[in-house]
This record gives structure tokens, sequence and C-alpha cells, in this order.
């Protein structure tokens, strides 16, 4: 299987898809369609395999041997180029059980944003084109185990996302796509810097030339061992390491988004296409919660223990402050935005536990999100293509007129709010459960399950006024939901159903890694803290 290069091909297939996109006709609509359906749907089949062939007892996070699907090759391989002396950057790829689970949530979300594109007329050709280049900038991040390819990666997403909302968003595209490109640009600024601080610290012998080079590999970096004498982050508890924790931190905290750093985000939504919504808030989001685990957490274990507290501060100002906003919401696509600050608030949480419960539940909440979220604005979707209006006050009763789309938004609007039976209430309640049992954090815990009240309270409260209640007489012919927008809806729907009454296959995946990157975190961070 490491020689098939699955990863490669889930990763480029979508720039396959683009390049032949780029070469049909642009009057030919359907093929352009068809073509994108078939290469996101190549995706899916590839994520299955992954998932049917995944090793559920081997971990990865700091070892080569733990990784799985690996491939390695030399990319780039220069001499001396001026200061930075001999300069060698891999191809490496590979997956354990921190990624598998978002490989296969961006295989699904891309797959299921092709059909509600469909409607697209606008410059279809390059919409497409552009959708598929994102594709594979998201789907890059997850897989990269080399710090220049992640970053590339990273920054390859960041292009198609900014035409794609200012060339085919809403009445304020162009103010919402340059404020998503400033604020992710800022992040990626100092991503950057900490990315050659952690080069230029980081040394490993070349077996080819049998002496010492600086290295982007992100698993030598997580060794202290390689880490050299009098570097800028040599050592434990020094103020560059520190430095360079919140620079990351920063990066990826744009990404997710969390508070301050938030503002983007429901601009960006409101603004963007139906699917790119989707994408944004399914697959986008969990870049950053992704990276801090990936990169932050095992790189940096002694400044990862310094900040859980804050951490955890940070995860609880983003579920009540963003439960708060979105119930102060009359644009039924802003709401769910500002739920998604929420929910994600639940994922900084778990994260902060710094235990096996909590950061599970944080990854598997990370998965339910991105399928509950896209549930919710592929509703938003299809009434805004009927009625072209967002405003909750503007509908109720709904639910006499449209009753197969009011049974698919009950489901989607109870797995966000929490329902036993769903799968959003198993990731909450394991993140709950292992940040409450952290004492450090344990009353900011507490403080932070209002956030859960205040979920049911905006979510109930928009469905009584939107489907319950008397219909106005201007909805009175509006078509129920269509085969193609319940293709789209209806999988999410039984993989929420799925995973909300039997959530091992999701969470076995997972446990593996988890249970080593706590024990890195808490090993490594816990006897910094000591000797500090």
């Amino acid at each position: 299987m490491n020689s098939f290069g699955i990863l490669s091909w889930i990763t480029f297939l979508p720039v396959v898809g683009m390049l032949i996109v780029l070469l049909l006709p642009k009057d030919n609509k359907n093929a352009i369609r068809w073509t994108s359906a078939i290469m996101t749907g190549f995706q899916v089949v590839l994520a299955v395999f992954i998932y049917m062939n995944f090793n559920r007892g081997m971990a990865g996070i700091n070892t080569a041997e733990g990784f799985q699907f690996t491939e390695k090759v030399s990319w780039i391989d220069v001499k001396s180029i001026a200061w930075f002396g001999r300069v060698h950057i891999d191809y490496f790829l590979g997956i354990d059980g921190l990624s598998v689970l978002m490989v296969i949530l961006t295989a699904l979300i891309s797959f299921i944003a092709v059909f509600a594109s469909w409607g697209i007329e606008k410059s279809l050709k390059g919409y497409f084109a552009l959708l598929l280049l994102l594709d594979t900038g998201m789907m890059g991040v997850f897989v990269s185990l080399d710090f220049f390819l992640f970053y590339v990666f990273w920054e390859l997403m960041l292009l198609p996302m900014y035409f794609l909302i200012g060339v085919w968003g809403g009445p304020r595209r162009e103010y919402a796509a340059i404020k998503f490109f400033l604020y992710t640009l800022f992040g990626s600024v100092l991503m950057l810097l900490a990315l050659l601080a952690l080069y230029f610290s980081v040394s490993v012998v070349d077996p080819a030339i049998g002496e010492k080079i600086h290295t982007f590999n992100m698993l030598a970096m997580m060794n202290p061992a390689n880490y050299d004498a009098g570097s800028i982050l040599a050592g434990v508890n020094t103020s560059w390491r520190y430095i360079a924790f919140i620079a990351l931190f920063i990066g990826f905290a744009i990404k997710v988004p969390i508070f301050p750093f938030h503002t983007w985000l429901p601009d960006a939504h409101v603004e963007a296409p139906t699917a790119i919504s989707v994408i944004l808030a399914g697959v986008l989001l969990k870049m950053g919660t992704y990276g801090i685990l990936r990169i932050s957490y095992p790189m940096f274990p002694d400044a990862t223990v310094y900040y859980q507290v804050p951490l955890a501060i940070l995860g609880f100002i983003n579920i009540v402050y963003g439960a708060l906003v979105a119930m102060a919401q009359e644009d039924f696509k802003k709401l769910i935005a500002y739920s998604s600050i929420s929910h994600m608030g639940v994922v900084v949480l778990g994260m902060a536990a710094l235990n096996t419960q909590g950061m599970t539940g944080a990854v598997f909440q990370m998965f339910n999100h991105g399928t509950i979220t896209a549930m919710l604005f592929l509703i938003v979707g299809v009434i805004y293509d009927r009625a072209h209006t967002r405003g909750l006050n503007d509908f109720g009763g709904l639910m006499n007129q449209m009753p197969k789309y009011s049974g698919v938004m009950v489901v989607a609007f109870f797995a966000a709010l929490g329902l036993p039976g769903l799968s959003g209430f198993i990731s909450e309640a394991f993140s709950f459960l292992g940040a409450f049992q952290s004492e450090a954090i344990r009353s900011i815990t507490i403080a932070s399950t209002i956030g859960i009240v205040l979920t049911a309270g905006y979510m109930l409260w928009t469905l009584q006024r939107v489907f319950l209640g008397t219909l106005p007489e201007k909805w009175k012919n509006l078509p129920d939901i269509n085969g193609r927008e319940l293709f789209t809806l209806v999988p999410l729907a039984i993989v929420v159903i799925f995973l909300g009454i039997h959530p091992s296959p999701a969470i076995n995946l997972m446990t593996s890694a988890i249970n080593t990157l706590v024990g890195v975190v808490n090993k490594s961070g816990g006897m910094a803290l000591i000797g500090h």
C-alpha cells in the first residue's frame, strides 16, 4: 500500500480534475460538473479504502514507524543557498489516528460541495477549477509530515478561497474576501517565522553525505535531541520557545477561529456561496485545531502545559460569546456562522484538558462539527435558493409546506444542540468530561457548560421562528427539497445518526494516536515545568 502512493492520489486527484475542467469548452457545463463530481467521488472511494485498511493499533505523532501509507522522496536538495547552507526538503506524506478522520471528512465534504454547486452558472469553469484546487490544498495539509510542504498546502488553500468568495459571493463579497485574505495572511507570516526558527534550530544527519543538515521534517522537530545546542529554540521553558508557540498558535487560531481573531468568519460565511460556506465550516476551520495538535503540542510540550489555562479560557469565551452572539442574529446564515465559533470552542476546551478523554472528544468534535455544520449551511442554502432571503423573521410554518426539508433540518438542529443519540452529543460530552477531570481548568469547564443551554436556546428559537407557526401567504408555493439537495444532505444525516448511536468506528481510529500525544505532552511538558 505504501508503494501505491494512495495519499498522493487522494491529494492530487482534484488537480487532475482541475486540468480536465480547464481543457473542456466553457459551454459544456454538464461535462465540467460531472468531471468535478467524478474526481471528488474517486477521492471518497480512496478515503473508504484508507478507512478499511487503517491499522487502529498504530500510533504516529512523533515516530515515522507509527504513520501509515507513508511516502517519502527527496523533493528539493540544493547544496548551498547563501546563509541557509545546504537545503534539503522531502516530499513526506503519512497519516495516523490524528489525521485519518480529517482525510475522510475532507473527501466527503468536497464531494458534497460539488453537488451543492450544481446551480452555479456564473463562470462555471473557473468556479469548479478553483474548487478542485481548494480540495487539494485542504487534503495536503492533513497528510503532510514535512513542515515546508505543510506550509505550501496551507498557502495553496488561500488563493482559491479568496476568489471563490470574491467572485461568486454575495453583495459584500469583495470586503469579505479581502478580510479573509488579510487575516489568514497575517497568521501565515507568523507561522513562517516560527517555521524558520524551527528549521535553524533542528539538525539531523543526512545519510547520503554523512553530515548534519537543517531539516523541515516535523517528526525531527518533535525530538529534543535534534535541537542544536545554543540554537534559538533549544532547551525548555525559554522565552523564545514560548514566543514561537504563540506565533504558531495565532496562525492556527485565526483559522479556527478563536476569539479575538474570529471577526472574518461571519462576513466570509454570509457572503460565500452555499458550497463554499460548507467547505469553510466543514473543513477549513478544522485545519486550525489540527495544526495545534499536530505541530504546536508535540513540538512545544513545555509551552503547551504552561498555556493550558489561557487556552481553556479562550475555549470558554468562544463557547459562550459565540452562542450569545448567535442568539442575537436575525440572518439565518450568520446565526450558523456564530454557532460554528461556539462549537469550535468546545474543541479548544477539550484540547486544553491535556488528557485522553478530552482530546479524543476534541478530535471527534472536529469531525462531527464538520458534518453537522455542513448540513446546517446546506439547509440555509435550500431555503435561500427558493425565497431569496435569510431573515429568520420572514418565515414561519415551513414544516407543513416543506415536510421533507423540515425532517432533515430537525436532525441537523438537534445534533447541533447536542441531543443524545446524535453525534454531537458524544463528542461534546467527551470534551467536557475530559476538561472537568483536569483540576487546573475545572472551574472554567463548569462555567463553559452554560454554552449548552444557550445553544439549545438559539437553535430551538430558530426552529420555532422558521418552521412553526403560521405560513405567510407569499411562501404558499415554495417547493419542497429536491432529489439533488437530498443527495447532499441525507449522507451527512446518516453519518450523524450512526455515529451518535455507535461512535466506536470513529473513536477507535484515533485512540492510539491520542494516547501517544497525551503521553508526549504530559511527560515532556510536565518534566519541563518541574525543572523550571
